[in-house]
């Protein structure tokens, strides 16, 4: 069985700065940290702003041999909302805007050189292997329709032989009747089905169901939470939507599902995005990181279960 690497949504969260970290550890030491203790993470800073080269490869400096970098796709690649600024200063002058000074239906031409500076910033992890999944994440106003097939047919192209995780957030693409074809689409674009943890919310269109299968030799679960109060609250943060402590009974819901995906793949990830804290279960005067304390207790009941896995082997209290 192919062990679950399990890891966290970024190293670099405001409560994993104040909570994970030995006190007074320099930001330029945390990831060093890090990846003693885990040996995958997901870099979410590059939705934000493209990746340039020195800092990737500092990135590869500061981890060990085996360690497993999963990279989120600048918001233009992923038709997200994009501010002028946002672009690097070269690119601004030929990018359409609109009135409210985003990025507004650039053309192919223009996106294609995007994905390009994307993917060759990234090359000091690739040619260390370390460089696992672009992670894809659509936003909830993409449905399902021969214009999105069609844009990610597309950016699959542009992004070469890196290996491309999808995360839909529409229910469109996984409600029961057209469940089959996506994956089956995906399958044929040789992209990885990203398998989430959300909320369960009865009638919301930006909640996909969670559908634990394979159209890759990589299996990758996303923990989002649970939590239903935060997730469609009007004017609310993303720190806000993913603010969620796992129960261990909902935690212990995936060890049978994660033992099933590791059964089947070559490689298999389990990341935690949730960026908040929470008073620490049993001792509640202490404060965890949500993501880190989640992935340990996730670890500890995949050990119970004899499920291979690796990352997530401490308490995270400070």
């Amino acid at each position: 069985m192919t062990p679950i690497r399990i890891g966290t949504c970024s190293w670099a969260d405001e409560s994993l700065s104040k909570l994970f970290y030995p006190k007074g550890t320099p930001a330029g030491e945390r990831l060093a940290y890090y990846a003693e203790r885990f040996d995958t993470v997901e870099v979410d800073s590059t939705f934000y702003r493209l990746p340039v080269e020195e800092m990737v490869a500092r990135w590869a400096e500061r981890t060990p041999d085996g360690f497993v970098m999963h990279v989120k796709a600048f918001a233009l690649m992923t038709r997200h909302p994009t501010k002028l600024e946002q672009l690097p200063p070269d690119l601004r002058g030929d990018a359409p805007t609109d009135d409210k000074g985003r990025v507004e239906r650039p053309s192919r031409e223009f996106r294609g050189e995007v994905f390009d500076r994307f993917r060759r910033a990234l090359e000091p992890l690739r040619e260390a292997g370390k460089l696992g999944g672009i992670l894809f994440q659509l936003p909830p106003y993409v449905v399902r329709k021969p214009a999105s097939l069609d844009y990610l047919t597309w950016a699959r192209g542009q992004l070469g032989g890196d290996e491309m995780l999808v995360e839909f957030r529409h229910v469109s693409w996984l409600e029961d009747e057209a469940r089959a074809e996506t994956l089956s689409f995906l399958e044929e674009l040789r992209a990885t089905h990203v398998v989430v943890d959300a909320p369960r919310i009865e009638g919301a269109k930006n909640v996909v169901p969670t559908v634990p299968a394979l159209t890759s030799p990589t299996a990758y679960v996303r923990f989002h939470g649970r939590n239903a109060d935060t997730w469609n609250k009007r004017g609310g943060s993303a720190a806000e939507r993913f603010d969620y402590l796992y129960p261990r009974e909902e935690l212990r819901e995936w060890v049978e599902p994660l033992r099933e995906l590791a059964g089947e793949a070559e490689h298999a990830f389990a990341l935690f995005n949730n960026n908040s804290s929470s008073p620490r279960p049993g001792a509640e005067l202490q404060r965890v990181a949500q993501a880190a304390y989640n992935a340990y207790e996730l670890r500890g009941l995949l050990d119970e279960a004899g499920v291979p896995a690796s990352g997530g082997l401490e308490p995270v209290a400070r």
